[in-house]
């Protein structure tokens, strides 16, 4: 039996108003009630309440000027204000971490494979990852060293390198 047929003719505990006469109707306490699972109780003011609810025209409903967006059966587009909008999403990251110079290698390994990874894992994420190299030589570098450094720099493809005297 629908709900609406159901609120006129059901009392307390859904049984018919005619087998529980007045055994609830706002007096007292009501009896108690043992049921399974299966079991619904409906009191009949409050589903009377929400059947009305529910079979009211709504406003946007009521305006069907042919825009679209409104009247019944028309599903809510991203702009409708009803809607609520999605959060927004960070879409920028950036870090720096000093790195141990004697243990350069494992630590961005680990940089790569807990940062790195997540990020360009990501479809259409573009990802820079720029290794930065400050040194102080207190006593100077040796004729070999810069040498051997501003090699190592163009064959590893540094976009830029240099050594200064301060």
């Amino acid at each position: 039996m629908p709900i609406k047929a159901a609120t006129g003719s059901l009392g307390w505990a859904g049984f018919p108003r005619e087998s529980v006469p007045d055994a609830y109707s706002g007096r007292g306490a009501p009896t108690p009630f043992c049921g399974s699972a299966t079991v619904v109780l409906v009191k009949p003011n409050v589903a009377a309440t929400q059947l009305a609810a529910e079979t009211a025209p709504k406003p946007d409903a009521a305006a069907t000027d042919g825009s679209p967006g409104q009247g019944p059966g028309t599903t809510p587009t991203a702009t409708d204000p009803a809607l609520p909008k999605p959060p927004r999403l960070p879409r920028r990251f950036h870090g720096t971490v000093q790195l141990d110079p004697i243990r350069t290698g494992r630590d961005a390994g680990e940089i790569a494979n807990e940062v790195v990874s997540h990020l360009v894992g990501l479809v259409g994420a573009t990802v820079r990852v720029t290794l930065e190299i400050d040194a102080v030589l207190p006593s100077g570098a040796s004729d070999h060293l810069v040498r051997t450094v501003t090699e190592n720099c163009r064959t590893l493809k540094f976009t830029s390198q240099g050594f200064e005297e301060e």
